[in-house]
């Protein structure tokens, strides 16, 4: 698999996947906002990047989200529980 770049921070994890509405739910480690590119890695080769369109905390609708939030964001690739999330 490929290594980090220096640049990359670890944002957070993925704890669960919706398949029908291609959602993860991502506990964060560090702060994310609308806006940031971020790259989702893990198992065989799942290897991704994408900007942040839209999150959601408690269902609701957020513009940034901190350390210790349960973020839903939209994927555009299939993703499971226990993926890496960095912010790029």
């Amino acid at each position: 698999m490929a290594k980090t770049k220096e640049a990359e921070k670890l944002v957070g994890k993925v704890t669960h996947f919706f398949s029908n509405i291609d959602v993860a739910v991502i506990n964060l480690s560090g702060s994310l906002k609308e806006g940031d590119e971020i790259r989702i890695m893990g198992g065989e080769n799942t290897d991704f990047n994408q900007t942040v369109d839209s999150m959601q905390v408690d269902h609701k609708e957020v513009k940034s989200a901190k350390k210790g939030d349960e973020v839903g964001l939209k994927v555009k690739e299939k993703v499971r529980e226990g993926y890496n999330v960095y912010k790029i």
